[in-house]
């Protein structure tokens, strides 16, 4: 996250009310919002006062909220800076540390030099000087040849007393005795009781003895059997003789040799990388990086130079592992597609590396880096298995509704299963297993939060159900897709959906996952979503509590997407049956302007819906009773699906160019009974939609729209359509009647009424008009009730 990315997390004013100010800094870049805390002349109490001081309550909580995100975000950054340039950081305290080591030894080196140009520069002032001194009395020669036995005779003492304690290995009085000689040699070279040769040879015996024990430690150290409390004693006394760096240096790599013996000894105990081996190898890695971390932090403190040094050597040893096991897992595991085993694997090493950011160790980048593009192959191959396995199943599927297959969990886990058990989702076979297979998914990615890959995971999986609906797509027979994969080469084969039944249970398929079974999935991820949008936007408390009872953002657009799937799928659907009853096999037009122009050569035209109307009502009616029992507790789905194909039939309807032609402009125009049948049928549909509850504001307007264009070229051709139409109420009364009659729930004890004028009501003749519509059957059951 750079700076620029969070800025946006205050963007916006905190409060309507806190001032245009706030909302102009929102926008300014994280660098120049912190300017004015980074001043040395910076005052907090007059800060305050200045920004709080005719704020309210509420608004200073606002406030408070906004610097709290402030530093959020400024730690993020400073996070990610420190992160960008740590390895030029680290090579960079690297060489330091060993310049560092180069400048004490350089240092070690010009001490012994001038010790020993001290020591023959004294002996010549005492050779020069012997003649004045020939006066000293033999007593005094005496006491200082004295004197210089004993401390001569006190040096051999010395080494033999080094010589014993670093065979017995006695670290702490070694150490105590070279102190000791280091304070009596610097004693007497102050009170000049050394001659040269005497202090050079002290000089060599101590530093011998010195690189002796230093050796010895080093030693120790290498040694696989040394205990934790001997090897951090060792160190200490390593960095008690000045040589720190490469006490420090072999403290690592103790700790990295006894953890290689630790993973082999591990390792001839089992025979595979199975989830049990892999917890105990990321437990022993991680444990062992702690232990050395202990031991660092123990000795050396927070030492820059030796904690880039501990950080440098724990990510070697995380990359190790990481290598280790992308070899022996990941790799199969992404190329399989078993995103379980890797997710595991994953989720196993970043919980064991979560316990060292307590020690200052943040090593998840380092895993992140790592895991991250072969858990994205995993899922990529996961996805690619489902659309695999559900094409495959679509081949054969036989398009019935059925409930889960016994052993199948609903929503992939054992509590979810018990909360939801009442609610047993009717799918066909593809269809259940595509959406088993998406939930097993969505269960692996939801504890890998830190690698975020909820976004590609639902990306992934709306590519998959896209998929799955261009097979149901397929499944429509005739439809556009069907045609278009039948002329190409190596598409995928899907089994046709004959029988209106099997047509809407594709539609069941595809509605149910994409708006109930898919989103409740993805709920899983939405801590994640949640989590990732709260970094991203402060909101006010009133946009907030808005946003608490709603679906976050991204699952709202992510299940429109989702939705507009299914939406092609129906729109096929409709066309498919749209077309059926529009054209004929042959492909002639059934609905054409010819059956209304030609009514006014008729003597005694019978008043009823055209045949073309009474067959889709039909249609819709025997639509609506399958969809009742298909969506249920899903009815607005069904009454949708049955809008759009009343829509479909009569907007084609209102933009057929040769319809309208031939009625406007053709060489018989439009008489008054063509219109009152055009009147009569636009009113039957407007009807039955009606009553059906599937009539949209659309619809009714656009059928409001034909009609009234019908009666304009009526009026074109001079005669006036409102002299001859009948009254609004027949037109109602007679598609009233046409329902009941067509629906079986007609009453004819009233038949042989007196009617002649269609002003008045339907006339005896208009039920006897069932025959030449092709209903003889229905007419001579409801005649006999």
């Amino acid at each position: 996250m750079d700076s620029t990315t969070i800025s946006h997390l205050s963007k916006g004013s905190i409060s309507s009310s806190i001032g245009d100010s706030w909302e102009l800094e929102g926008t300014l870049p994280l660098s120049d919002r912190l300017k004015a805390f980074k001043t040395s002349q910076f005052d907090p109490d007059s800060f305050i006062t200045q920004k709080c001081h005719t704020m309210s309550e509420k608004e200073i909580k606002h406030l408070c909220s906004y610097l709290v995100e402030l530093k959020t975000a400024s730690a993020e950054e400073m996070r990610k800076s420190v992160y960008a340039n740590y390895s030029a950081f680290i090579r960079t305290s690297k060489e330091i540390s060993d310049l560092e080591g180069q400048l004490l030894s350089m240092r070690n080196l010009l001490s012994t030099q001038a010790a020993l140009v001290h020591g023959l520069s004294e002996g010549i002032r005492v050779d020069s000087l012997s003649a004045g001194y020939e006066d000293f009395t033999k007593e005094d020669t005496s006491i200082e040849n004295r004197e210089l036995s004993e401390i001569e005779n006190w040096l051999g003492e010395f080494h033999d007393t080094l010589e014993v304690l670093l065979a017995e290995r006695r670290v702490d009085e070694a150490l105590a005795a070279l102190d000791e000689g280091e304070r009596v040699v610097d004693q007497a070279k102050d009170r000049h009781k050394l001659s040269p040769a005497a202090f050079l040879s002290m000089q060599i015996t101590i530093t011998e003895q010195r690189q002796k024990l230093i050796d010895q430690l080093a030693e120790t150290m290498c040694q696989p059997s040394t205990r934790v409390v001997e090897l951090r004693s060792a160190v200490i006394a390593l960095k008690k003789l000045g040589d720190g760096p490469r006490s420090h240096t072999l403290l690592l790599n103790a700790h990295r040799q006894k953890l290689q013996s630790n993973m082999q000894g591990l390792s001839s105990t089992s025979t595979s990388f199975g989830l049990a081996y892999i917890a105990a190898l990321s437990q022993l890695v991680f444990s062992s990086i702690a232990q050395a971390a202990s031991d660092s932090l123990a000795v050396f403190s927070e030492e820059t130079a030796y904690t880039s040094e501990l950080v440098t050597w724990a990510v070697k040893q995380t990359e190790a592992l990481a290598q280790l096991l992308k070899r022996h897992v990941l790799a199969s595991s992404a190329a399989s597609g078993s995103m379980r085993v890797a997710a595991e694997c994953v989720h196993i090493c970043l919980e064991h590396c979560s316990l060292l950011e307590d020690r200052g160790l943040c090593l998840s980048p380092v895993l992140l880096r790592l895991f991250r593009p072969f858990l994205e192959q995993a899922l990529s191959s996961n996805l690619k298995r489902i659309e695999q396995s559900s094409a495959a199943l679509a081949a054969a599927d036989d398009w019935l509704l059925l409930y889960p297959p016994v052993g199948v969990r609903l929503m992939g886990s054992t509590s979810s299963l018990n909360a939801v058990s009442a609610y047993q989702p009717k799918l066909s076979s593809s269809a259940h297993r595509f959406n088993s297979m998406v939930q097993e998914l969505f269960e692996d990615v939801a504890p890998l939060e830190t690698l975020q890959l909820d976004g590609p995971a639902l990306e992934g999986v709306l590519l998959a159900f896209n998929s799955y609906v261009n097979l149901l797509m397929n499944a429509v027979p005739g439809s556009v897709e069907n045609e278009e994969n039948l002329e190409g080469s190596g598409n995928k084969l899907v089994r046709m959906a004959e029988t209106e039944a099997q047509q809407l249970a594709l539609l069941a398929n595809a509605s149910l996952l994409a708006d109930e079974l898919l989103p409740r999935a993805a709920m899983k991820l939405l801590p994640l979503q949640q989590g990732q949008q709260a970094n991203r936007t402060m909101e006010t408390p009133k946009r907030s509590s808005e946003r608490g009872n709603r679906v976050p953002e991204p699952s709202r657009e992510w299940k429109k997407r989702l939705q507009r799937s299914v939406e092609q799928l129906r729109d096929s659907f409709c066309r498919l049956h749209a077309l059926d009853l529009i054209f004929t096999e042959d492909g002639d037009t059934r609905l054409n302007a010819h059956m209304y122009i030609s009514m006014d050569g008729n003597i005694d035209p019978e008043w009823f819906p055209s045949p073309i109307f009474q067959e889709f009502f039909a249609k819709l009616t025997t639509l609506a009773n399958l969809a009742t029992d298909i969506f249920v507790g899903r009815e607005r789905f069904a009454t949708i699906l049955l809008m759009r194909l009343t829509e479909t039939v009569i907007l084609w309807l209102s933009d057929d160019q040769n319809f309208w032609a031939e009625i406007e402009e053709g060489p018989k125009p439009l008489g008054p009974l063509g219109l009152q049948q055009f009147y009569l049928d636009m009113e039957f549909v407007l009807l039955f939609a009606s009553q059906g509850r599937y009539l949209s504001r659309h619809l009714h307007q656009v059928i409001k729209n034909i009609i009234g264009r019908a009666i304009d070229a009526v009026t074109a051709t001079g005669v006036d359509p409102y002299s001859v139409l009948p009254e609004d109420d027949w037109f109602a009364e007679v598609a009233q009647i046409a329902i009941k009659m067509l629906t079986g729930k007609a009453n004819f004890s009233n038949v042989e009424q007196d009617v002649t004028s269609p002003t008045q009501s339907v006339s005896a003749k208009s039920v006897s008009s069932i025959y030449s519509h092709g209903s003889e059957s229905n007419f001579a059951h409801h005649y006999r009730e």
